[in-house]
């Protein structure tokens, strides 16, 4: 499978697998530490930033085989892997199916949602790309203003205002130009259900990061994933929502350092923060007026491109 990817720093190799929607750029905050340890490799997964779609079904299957494909292609077989939201699901598959990966972090991930918690998350990011390709004309303000930004990625991070400018463009760019998004959105909800692997059967070390204000695949999963796969071990990151490589650059790369060498670590040491944080709490209201504005902005771009084709 031919795959665009990015290669930096040197060292054992370390493959890095995006969430939907994402590409090798979701990692920009923490690529390069990573990279002074680790030689990381981080991929375009297909139908997302410069890969082409595969041809045929695109699932979670589809995609771990083509993952497979690439790592035998470039002879990177038992490779350590971190994945992202379904890039996490995505390595748990590789990691259940034996002798494709190494050590696995696996960061938020989708798939072990239940009942009312499918169409929540579909409705929710599928509602919010069709707001985010409606606004395309316009997300370089919207990405570069703290308040706009905070209103497009309230769901997504537990502080969004401190989100870089120019990662928050690259992602919801991506976001809107990806093939194979709507696809995998509805397969990921209603397809497939992940299989597990039974204690034991994963020797080398897994472990599963969640965010304790994760408001995409709610926090009351992460005992759902261990269910699963109980050879794993499960750490929160604090003040952090879906993704932790955005809330909690620092530490992500901790646990992935730590984690992937196989180190019987501490958590404490791995959060390596002081006692007390400041930040600002989200506000449902103003989360809510900052969404109410953002879906106004959309509908008045497509009243106004409709006219401008009258």
């Amino acid at each position: 499978m031919t795959m665009n990817y990015i290669r930096r720093g040197a060292g054992r190799p370390l493959l890095l697998l995006h969430g939907i929607g994402g590409s090798w750029r979701s990692w920009q905050t923490i690529i390069e530490d990573l990279a002074a340890e680790r030689e990381v490799i981080a991929v375009d997964l297909p139908g997302f930033g410069n890969t082409p779609p595969l041809v045929g079904p695109v699932s979670i299957s589809t995609l771990a085989d083509a993952v497979t494909d690439f790592l035998r292609d470039h002879h990177l077989l038992g490779i350590d892997a971190v994945g992202s939201s379904m890039g996490a699901r995505l390595v748990l598959e590789l990691a259940r199916r034996g002798g494709v990966l190494g050590a696995v972090v696996s960061l938020d991930p989708g798939g072990f949602w239940q009942g009312w918690e499918v169409p929540v998350f579909y409705d929710s990011v599928a509602i919010s790309t069709q707001l985010v390709r409606a606004l395309q004309p316009a997300m370089p303000f919207l990405t570069g203003n703290s308040a706009t930004r905070t209103a497009l990625f309230a769901q997504f991070s537990a502080h969004p205002w401190r989100l870089p400018a120019h990662v928050a463009l690259d992602e919801m760019r991506s976001f809107a130009h990806a093939p194979s998004f709507d696809e995998l959105l509805y397969n990921l909800a209603y397809g497939e259900v992940q299989q597990g692997a039974p204690g034991g059967s994963i020797s080398a070390p897994l472990v599963i990061g969640w965010g304790r204000q994760d408001r995409v695949c709610f926090p009351r999963q992460a005992p759902r994933a261990l269910k699963k796969f109980p050879d794993a071990r499960l750490y929160w990151f604090e003040n952090c929502g879906h993704f932790p490589q955005w809330d909690q650059p620092a530490e992500t790369v901790r646990l992935i350092l730590a984690a992937t060498a196989g180190q019987n670590f501490r958590d404490a040491a791995i959060a390596g923060r002081p006692a007390k944080i400041m930040h600002m709490p989200v506000s449902v209201v103003a989360v809510a007026a900052g969404v109410g504005a953002l879906v106004l902005g959309g509908l008045w771009l497509l009243v106004r491109k409709r006219a401008g084709k009258n």
